[in-house]
């Protein structure tokens, strides 16, 4: 064979790769990926629910109909605080829902909701994107087969919905509320019961007196649930400053899928947790202008001082024995404290003093 034709062969055999090459990635490109999300939220829960349909429209949209994910709420999976365990297990590919919620099966996932007396959201989201939150997060979440993203943020919540109003740390004592996370931790140390119920067995808890008060989230979603026709008493916050929800995907199945489709479910995730942040307080400003004026027997109360006092003591005392007890908690607590205390000092300098300039206004 002339050198001639050795060289037109090895050019048609590269021609034969490369065409070979496109066609299989174009093949690999027009693979349809089906995945299935349980949320923690009853169908068609506001806010809370409109963000996995929101994202799951932005995946698919951007990914020209290759990734396509079904929603199925706790009225179809009947399990609504057992996310986490089909998650990780594979039962489900992805999940919506409140990383505290796994608190009593994997302790240290309880900080990646919110924490009382801590970041308020834009700290708290700085602290995830900017300040290490998401790589310790990832320590806790790898270790069950689960990657885990912020999943949106409802900002500052209420305090809750209470029968009687307290007036000291008296009227705390064997109080029964459905309250989770270390919130819950906090309020046992001070002689309470907490308990957590299902979003869409609050209402009936309070009305059968299974539970004395009960916080949920704030105007945004609270009026609807009719919680105020029982307990009118509506108290300030403390105990959640940015609760942040989350989207929870099995890390086998993160693994199998394409880096474009990875990168397009990562961006879809994080546009609908910001949609939701910014939806929750619209619809809190929204309801809170129409509670004052539809409502006028709620009564908005403040918890005492040294009721005060007596929580954030004990809020203390409690990080002080996780971080004594678990090195990644220590960890977890050490690095959200640091961040804090360097993310508040423009906080006030900037929302807080402009805000105390307008004196009220």
């Amino acid at each position: 064979m002339t050198p001639e034709k050795r060289s037109m062969l090895k050019k048609l055999l590269v021609s034969v790769i490369a065409a070979t090459a496109i066609s299989t990635t174009a093949i690999a490109d027009d693979k349809v990926y089906k995945l299935k999300l349980a949320e923690t939220w009853p169908s068609n829960f506001p806010v809370f629910g409109d963000t996995t349909k929101n994202m799951a429209a932005m995946a698919e949209k951007m990914s020209n109909g290759r990734l396509k994910i079904r929603v199925d709420s706790k009225n179809k999976h009947k399990a609504p605080l057992g996310v986490f365990d089909m998650v990780s297990s594979g039962q489900y590919d992805m999940g919506h829902s409140a990383s505290y919620y796994w608190k009593g099966k994997v302790p240290n996932t309880l900080y990646f909701t919110t924490m009382p007396f801590g970041m308020t959201a834009p700290e708290q989201y700085g602290w995830f994107y900017h300040g290490g939150g998401m790589e310790l997060m990832e320590k806790v979440y790898s270790e069950h087969n689960v990657v885990s993203f912020p999943g949106g943020n409802t900002g500052n919540q209420m305090g809750g919905w209470f029968r009687k109003e307290i007036n000291s740390l008296k009227d705390l004592e064997g109080l029964k509320m459905r309250i989770p996370g270390f919130a819950g931790e906090v309020l046992a140390k001070l002689g309470a019961k907490p308990t957590n119920i299902p979003a869409g067995e609050l209402y009936t808890a309070l009305e059968r007196n299974t539970i004395d008060a009960l916080e949920w989230v704030g105007p945004s979603l609270d009026l609807r649930m009719g919680f105020h026709k029982i307990a009118p008493y509506y108290y300030t916050g403390w105990h959640e400053p940015a609760t942040e929800l989350q989207f929870m995907i099995n890390k086998k199945k993160w693994d199998s899928l394409p880096a474009d489709l990875q990168e397009i479910l990562r961006v879809s995730m994080r546009t609908a947790a910001y949609d939701m942040y910014i939806q929750s307080y619209h619809a809190s400003a929204e309801n809170w202008a129409s509670m004052k004026t539809e409502f006028p027997d709620i009564k908005v109360k403040s918890f005492p001082k040294d009721v005060m006092d007596a929580m954030s003591k004990a809020n203390d005392e409690l990080l002080v024995e996780k971080a004594g007890a678990d090195p990644l908690a220590k960890e977890i607590i050490d690095s959200q404290a640091a961040y804090m205390k360097k993310a508040r000092v423009w906080t006030n300098i900037s929302d807080r003093a402009y805000l105390d300039s307008l004196d009220g206004k």
